[in-house]
């Protein structure tokens, strides 16, 4: 009987267990298809919403005769010419969006302008409180890294506590900091920005614009260092006094990595929140043509993609040319007005010319003579005397300086007895045509001036003489009649005899 009832206990459990065993299968596959129904919704809902956005239009292909760029799943993008900055490709440029990570390019320009490479950055209990799942190095409170460590682990490996800790160190508090990113911004040119951290994560009041994001890059990437922290695959960060642990951080930007092969990179930011999506900063290079493209709210991997499309549609179909080799509406065939070969100074140069590095970036398919020009002289700074702005169909598509020539000579009259050198073959530079009748005008005013004043003189002068040669005569005859009378009035003087 006691074994029967042993059995009937084990029976009972045993079934107790398949029970709890089942119920728990039954809970788990309910879970999962509950889970999973979502998920696959919000598959479906981002895919449609990549959709949605390659449907928008693409506002640089509405140009008259531009060249045509590719339809791509991002909300906003732009490619910029960084040296000049043309708008090569544009798609919702100033729509204002969120950053995400690339915020910390503005980051690392102001810590590098404001500080230098061998100071210390000290890591506060502030800095390193992140939320769950945000991206960082490691680091704790109280150690610290060179701001050169600290630089390479924001562009490297996006540490969000480290550009707390740059934020602190250089701004004295995160807010003090936010203040020198909008500050900066505005300087910059940037129309549609507000910062308020320098790491990027989500904030309401946290955004940018494909715009101004390239116009920021485009100051980020004149600073070499810079570019080649963000041109880092890897970076080994080894033990030091002030931070004890051995690591390698490494960059989630493919096309630095190689991992998408691409010529000529320089550099780039990756960013990323489940609101901003993807956003990317690129940097490329190719026959002597820097390229900034940037892609917002994009979905992966095609921010990687959708960037060597924009970068190949912008070195395909544009070129650099220069302005003085083509330009010849402000030349004069006779240089002869500002430069001469024979001149008492010996072999004088042009007074005004072109300057020989401006240039444009035109379509391939644009001719020089098609393009319109407007000169200004209020825009003319330091040598300059004037600035010409060209446009195609509307673009703005670059400008040339008029320089004043800054080599020409003093010359010392008292030693012009000195042989003078032989004249040097006169190079041949664009000799700009500027206001020449308002020179001339002022040429025969200054000649009609001083010929007034010889003749004002002339006259003064003889007037003057005239008068005294009739006082004279008078003088003379008077004192002759004088004399005669008084002869004759009075007696003879004894001594006028023999």
């Amino acid at each position: 009987m006691e074994l029967s009832a042993n059995n009937i206990k084990k029976k009972k459990r045993r079934k107790k267990i398949c029970l709890i065993l089942l119920s728990f299968y039954i809970f788990s596959v309910s879970f999962l298809t509950c889970t999973m129904e979502p998920r696959a919704s919000s598959l479906e809902e981002l895919m449609q919403a990549e959709e949605d956005r390659k449907a928008l239009p693409v506002e640089s292909n509405e140009i008259e005769n531009w060249p045509k760029g590719p339809q791509i799943g991002a909300q906003s993008a732009i490619v910029m010419e960084a040296n000049t900055g043309i708008i090569l490709y544009s798609k919702n440029i100033h729509e204002q969006l969120y950053p995400a990570s690339t915020t910390k390019i503005l980051t690392c320009l102001i810590a590098a302008e404001t500080s230098s490479l061998d100071e210390m950055v000290t890591f506060s209990q502030n800095a390193v409180s992140l939320e769950h799942g945000s991206s960082h190095m490691g680091m704790d409170a109280g150690q610290a890294l060179t701001m050169e460590d600290a630089l390479y682990g924001i562009l490297v490996g996006s540490a969000n506590e480290t550009a707390n800790a740059v934020a602190e160190h250089v701004g004295g508090s995160i807010e003090g900091f936010a203040d020198m990113m909008n500050q900066k911004a505005q300087e910059l040119g940037c129309t549609d920005s507000h910062f308020v951290n320098p790491n990027g994560l989500h904030h309401d009041n946290h955004y940018t614009s494909a715009y101004d994001l390239a116009v920021i890059a485009r100051a980020f990437f004149q600073n070499e260092l810079l570019a080649k922290m963000s041109n880092t695959p890897t970076r080994h960060f080894e033990p030091t006094d002030t931070q004890p642990d051995d690591f390698i951080l490494r960059t989630h930007h493919r096309l630095v990595t190689g991992e998408y092969e691409y010529d000529g990179i320089l550099g780039g930011k990756t960013g990323y929140t489940n609101t901003a999506r993807q956003t990317l900063v690129t940097c490329a290079e190719q026959d002597g043509m820097k390229l900034i493209c940037v892609v917002m709210k994009e979905e992966s991997p095609s921010q990687f993609t959708d960037t060597m499309d924009l970068l190949n549609y912008g070195f395909s179909n544009f070129e650099i040319v220069n302005v003085s080799e083509n330009e010849t509406k402000y030349n004069i065939d006779n240089a002869g007005f500002f430069q001469t070969e024979n001149d008492i100074f010996g072999s004088s140069k042009p007074i005004l010319s072109l300057n020989k590095d401006s240039y444009l970036i035109l379509p391939k398919t644009a001719d020089f003579e098609d393009i319109q020009s407007t000169i200004s002289y209020d825009a003319a700074d330091g040598d300059q005397l004037a600035v010409i702005d060209y446009h195609y169909n509307g673009i703005y598509v670059g400008s040339a300086s008029i320089d004043i020539a800054s080599n020409t000579s003093s010359y010392d009259f008292d030693t012009l007895a000195e042989p003078l050198p032989e004249p040097e073959e006169p190079e041949e530079e664009n000799i700009i045509f500027v206001n020449v009748k308002k020179v001339l005008l002022c040429v025969l005013a200054g000649a009609a001036i001083l010929i007034l004043v010889f003749v004002i003189k002339s006259f003064i002068q003889n007037y003057s003489f005239a008068g005294r040669r009739h006082y004279r005569a008078r003088y003379n005859k008077r004192t002759r009649y004088k004399l005669k009378r008084r002869r004759d009035t009075q007696p003879p003087r004894y001594d006028d005899y023999d």
